[in-house]
């Protein structure tokens, strides 16, 4: 009867052990998963990003200096939008915003606008619409190549009248037979470039006490083995 019970009780420690490992491994893969698909969504961002500007113009990282900002008139959102602050040997070389042109014809249009510290703009991306198949959707860099006609523009080289599409008397083609997204987008983009040049130099310095506090808590992270992360 002895032997029968230190069996069982053997039986029931292994199925214990099993169990407890069990969880622990499936804790760790939850964990390296989450790790992983964390990583592949900066790649991605990333990718996002050189859309709309070239990798030669910083050598800070752009995750880290990004700042929030809210301001409804000109970046066409209530919500806070995403500024990712560029800089090449510690000064100020560019600002990508993720801005909202509200006006679309089938709803808000997301954009990425790249702008380097002079005001010029370096790219242009749509990337989230629902406007209408083989009319707004030119807007799109796979459909067509309207949107790169962005590129090279400034505030100080087109005066505020001329950021429009040329039905409204501007410098910007429409599409044939949808002159709503187009001009949605263009409004967009001129009113990011008016939003940076009036808070450039606080941008810049959000994003370098963001880029700071960032690095902070990673020293902190990996002084305290307990919170570093998993390679």
């Amino acid at each position: 009867m002895a032997d029968r019970d230190r069996q069982g009780l053997r039986a029931i420690l292994a199925v214990a052990v099993i169990a407890v490992c069990a969880a622990g491994l499936i804790s760790a893969s939850h964990e390296i998963s989450a790790e992983r698909i964390e990583r592949n969504i900066a790649e991605r961002m990333m990718q996002s990003l050189h859309e709309v500007l070239d990798p030669s113009l910083y050598d800070n990282d752009l995750i880290r200096s990004q700042v929030q900002v809210i301001d409804p008139d000109l970046l066409g959102t209530t919500d806070s939008v995403q500024v990712f602050l560029a800089t090449r040997g510690g000064a100020p070389s560019a600002a990508i915003f993720a801005s909202v042109a509200p006006r679309g014809y089938n709803g808000a249009i997301d954009l990425l606008v790249g702008v380097d510290a002079e005001g010029v703009i370096q790219g242009v991306r749509v990337t989230d619409h629902r406007e209408t198949p083989g009319l707004g959707d030119q807007i799109e860099i796979s459909i067509s190549d309207w949107i790169t006609g962005f590129d090279g523009t400034s505030l100080s080289d087109l005066p505020l009248p001329q950021w429009a599409v040329t039905a409204d008397g501007g410098q910007f083609d429409a599409f044939t037979g949808a002159t709503v997204t187009p001009r949605a987008v263009v409004q967009a983009v001129r009113d990011t470039l008016v939003y940076f040049d009036e808070n450039q130099a606080e941008l810049f310095e959000r994003a370098a006490a963001a880029e700071a506090d960032a690095a902070g808590a990673e020293m902190a992270t990996v002084s305290d083995p307990a919170r570093a992360p998993l390679p």
